[in-house]
């Protein structure tokens, strides 16, 4: 679905992104992990041109993005922002609205979309007629993830989507997230730093460090087979959480590695 060829951005003298490539299959859920300044969020907004890049190449689901007009490319990629991104001047219903109205949606037909989003993430309809103001921190990430659905575009970019939550807040928006059948069979790209979350929502990780990608591959791949100390390092202080998170009731070998990591650290 997203095809990214050595793409490279720069700011100056400074290389945000250096010659990164990778690959989204169609439904899977890809993050893109590394510490702030590694160049998780620049990527991010060259997939829908937020940012353009200085060089190389992406194509979604075969289709050069240069081939398209911002506008129109932006209508088939959902994008949610760290701080919702909401607009203040809109209510709930209205900003729930926006890409449908573009694309030609009628009234009742976006009244039907936003009454459906906002029960599915568990927000009372009479919200539709507040203001973002009017919601808690937790209700108005519930709305940005609606509008980056309305039109049920086969994309969904997310840029630290719980990142401004607190823990609780985020662990009830996160469980609402992972349950949604709305995203079943989209296409994600999310970008974070905690790498709880991204072991727990992706599929597949891309760990970055100073603009490249240092290594891809399943959350176990990196953690059991790291490519370099780098890789092994940047998950060393939540090694035992991270292992027991992906060991299953039959992994009798990976338990004992990891007791046996923990036994020889403490000698």
């Amino acid at each position: 679905m997203i095809k990214v060829e050595n793409i490279t951005k720069t700011f100056g003298e400074f290389k945000a992104v250096d010659h990164v490539s990778f690959t989204v299959q169609e439904g899977e859920n890809l993050v893109l992990l590394g510490r702030s300044g590694c160049g998780k969020t620049t990527l991010l907004k060259m997939i829908n041109r937020l940012i353009e890049p200085s060089s190389g190449e992406i194509y979604i689901d075969g289709t050069n993005i240069h081939e398209r007009q911002p506008e129109e490319l932006r209508k088939k990629i959902g994008y949610v922002f760290q701080n919702t991104g909401l607009f203040p001047h809109y209510t709930i219903a209205e900003n729930i609205a926006i890409v449908p109205r573009l694309l030609g949606w009628d009234k009742q037909k976006i009244q039907q979309r936003a009454v459906s989003l906002m029960e599915k993430l568990h927000l009372p309809g009479e919200y539709l007629s507040y203001y973002p103001q009017q919601l808690s921190g937790g209700q108005q990430q519930r709305v940005g993830l609606a509008r980056a659905l309305a039109a049920d575009p086969p994309v969904l970019l997310m840029d630290e989507p719980f990142g401004a939550l607190d823990p609780l807040t985020r662990a009830s928006v996160k469980k609402d997230f992972k349950q949604l059948d709305e995203l079943k069979n989209k296409t994600i790209v999310l970008v974070t730093h905690d790498v709880q979350e991204a072991f727990e929502l992706g599929h597949r990780i891309c760990l970055m460090d100073k603009g490249r990608i240092i290594q891809a591959g399943r959350p176990e791949d990196l953690l059991f087979r790291p490519s370099e100390d780098y890789v092994r390092e940047f998950f060393e202080d939540q090694r035992f959480q991270l292992e027991a998170s992906i060991i299953g009731p039959r992994d009798y070998d990976t338990l004992i590695r990891a007791f046996d990591h923990f036994k020889n650290k403490g000698k």
